[in-house]
């Protein structure tokens, strides 16, 4: 899926299942760390009011997907607490930034990184979603993941797009920077599906 190069172990879809409130609650960190990290990525593009309008509106899109997670968690009687530290996107960030600087340079970088992290959310929605049609449980839960599926989809794309934009264009040089990120992303989720069993969006 999307620029993706391994797919998530099936046996994620089932910790996921049977740990369906873990997962809401790690979910909606999630949401909150994405609106964080758009608006951030906005800061670092002061002079361009195009790229800046994008995060912008993509941050406001994260809070919503937030909002919503987090009026389920409410519905259910859970705690939303601490966030727990993303090994995901915390390794990726270390091992990307261990490649030779791309010659699009890091701005791009992390906005390729960006767009992977959406593109695996947008693959676990999929997966979500087919664990609880097969259940034939979690109505409710099962309409919010089919909503988000898209929007998770096409924000990989705009995140690529503004990739480009930053890039002055230059879209072999990005994604050709995307392949080699990608590889890394692909590193770290072998990884983590060997030691990280916990229900979590990137576990």
């Amino acid at each position: 899926m999307f620029c993706l190069k391994t797919e998530t172990d099936s046996a994620w879809a089932d910790a996921v299942v049977s740990d369906l409130d873990g997962v809401i609650v790690d979910h909606a960190h999630c949401e909150m760390k994405a609106a964080s990290n758009a608006l951030g990525l906005a800061a670092r593009h002061p002079d361009n009011p195009a790229i800046v309008r994008a995060l912008v509106a993509l941050a406001a899109e994260e809070i919503e997907h937030f909002q919503t997670v987090f009026a389920l968690i409410e519905r259910r009687n859970l705690t939303l607490g601490t966030p727990r530290i993303d090994a995901y996107a915390a390794d990726l960030r270390r091992i990307a930034g261990e490649l030779p600087r791309g010659k699009a340079g890091g701005v791009v970088d992390r906005l390729l990184i960006a767009a992977l992290i959406e593109a695996r959310s947008a693959e676990r929605f999929k997966l979500i979603i087919g664990a609880l049609k097969k259940s034939g449980t979690e109505p409710e839960l099962l309409s919010m993941y089919e909503a988000f599926f898209p929007q998770e989809a096409r924000h990989y794309r705009v995140y690529v797009d503004l990739a480009i934009a930053a890039a002055h264009g230059d879209e072999g040089a990005v994604y050709e920077r995307l392949e080699s990120l990608a590889d890394c992303e692909a590193k770290v989720v072998r990884r983590l599906a060997k030691s990280d069993a916990r229900a979590s969006m990137h576990g």
